[in-house]
């Protein structure tokens, strides 16, 4: 593995899971009561930190910003900022700070996933009347958790022997087997007196979304569920995983289809089949690549300056000489080999951001890729071969990342779940 964590959604993808504003330190003079969203151990949750943390929702995730939708917003986002104020204040006990080049990596980042120019994600937040701060300390937060895991875990984080041929049999069993990639939106039913009005409401969304609304904005806005802040995506999961009322008409639903409501313990459910596939059978590109970088003063401010653009233009012009891999690894030498030349099997599906996924997907073997730009340098690719095969078993280093996500995400909940058991929380 590169690394042991990976980068949070929100730095993978633009703001696809945006996480709160820091919540402020309660001081003298008190703040108005009428502002205060929630007090967690102490620090206040504003109405406007909601506010703005709810508008970076919508802005993610394409939806219209009205102050009804943005209401409706109000308790997701409420509980998401108490949970992100509690890690935070963990992260400031066990004195964990995040760097500020891995803060300007991970917008350069979201920036290149998007095809945004840099400083263009801090443009796009201000258009939509969101301060640019909220997604820095929203990143902050993310990387700063991470650390807090990485202490907790320590090194029995890593799988032993033991652990990979276990995984490694719970999976080939698993071979064969259907899994459903399933979104969800959760209507809760708190008072059976209520079931009418709820079915009621059920029907009115599900009519929205057969008339072309998008379903993760619809989950965002009206979703009871966990899942309504990543758009009611539950990702592949097995029959077995799912409730039986809702097991029972998924196997039914075309892929695209939407059902109509489910009664489930708590409410109804109403569930969209985005896709199924057969463990195993499922087909990957594998890429031969070769990769040429040229490193140079990090950019200051978001903007490319003199210094980057005679590294990028020399590169440029040495790359167009190139006919082959060879070309490119020997092009990769004379920069220096900051980075190796092979980095050895590449999954087209696992490659991020998407804009360099279909960069790659697109770039045909012998073709020099356009100049990808970083913070630090500049790279060209080009494919040497492709091949298209069936996954089968995980490779090791797969399987050990398998079972390094599931420790984090365990860990993570439990620590956050002892957290909110220790704390004093009121919301208003």
């Amino acid at each position: 593995m590169k690394q042991i964590f990976r980068a949070a959604p929100v730095i993978a993808g633009f703001l696809t899971c945006p996480v709160p504003a820091l919540a402020q330190t309660v001081a003298p003079p008190a703040p108005d009561s009428a502002s205060i969203a929630a007090i967690v151990n102490g620090q206040v949750i504003t109405n406007q930190d909601v506010a703005n943390r709810a508008r970076l929702l919508a802005v993610s995730t394409g939806m219209n910003p009205t102050p009804e939708a943005l209401d409706r917003l109000t308790p997701q986002v409420t509980s998401q900022l108490v949970d992100q104020t509690l890690e935070l204040q963990e992260i400031d006990r066990r004195n964990v700070t995040v760097p500020e080049s891995d803060i300007i990596d991970a917008i350069s980042r979201i920036e290149q996933g998007n095809n945004l120019a840099p400083g263009g994600l801090r443009a796009r937040l201000a258009q939509a009347g969101v301060p640019f701060d909220t997604l820095v300390n929203q990143i902050r937060i993310e990387l700063g958790w991470q650390s807090v895991l990485h202490q907790v875990l320590g090194p029995g984080l890593q799988p032993t022997p033991g652990d990979m041929n276990a995984e490694k049999t719970a999976l080939k069993a698993e071979l064969g087997s259907t899994q459903y990639h399933i979104a969800e939106i959760f209507v809760q039913v708190s008072d059976p007196a209520n079931d009418t009005s709820a079915r009621n409401f059920a029907n009115a969304v599900i009519a929205q979304l057969r008339q072309g609304a998008p379903f993760p904005i619809v989950a965002a806005q009206f979703s009871q569920a966990q899942t309504a802040l990543q758009g009611g995506d539950l990702g592949f999961v097995e029959l077995s995983q799912l409730d039986p009322a809702v097991a029972a008409v998924v196997t039914t639903m075309p892929t695209g289809a939407i059902s109509n409501p489910i009664r489930v313990p708590g409410g109804y459910d109403i569930v969209q089949l985005q896709g199924a596939h057969r463990v195993g059978d499922e087909q990957q590109t594998m890429l031969s690549l070769r990769q040429a970088f040229a490193p140079y003063p990090p950019i200051a401010n978001g903007q490319v300056g003199p210094a980057q653009a005679a590294v990028i233009e020399h590169l440029v012009a040495a790359a167009a000489k190139a006919h082959s891999c060879d070309d490119i690894a020997a092009l990769n030498a004379s920069v220096g080999n900051v980075h190796p030349a092979d980095p050895g099997p590449v999954n087209l599906a696992t490659v991020s951001p998407a804009a360099f996924q279909q960069v790659l997907a697109n770039l045909q073997p012998g073709q020099v890729s356009r100049p990808l730009v970083a913070q630090d340098g500049v790279s060209v690719v080009m494919v040497c071969s492709r091949q298209n095969q069936t996954i089968g078993l995980p490779s090791d280093q797969s399987i050990a990342e398998i079972i390094v996500d599931r420790r984090v995400e365990l860990e993570s909940q439990q620590l956050l779940d002892d957290l909110r058991h220790r704390s004093i929380i009121t919301q208003g």
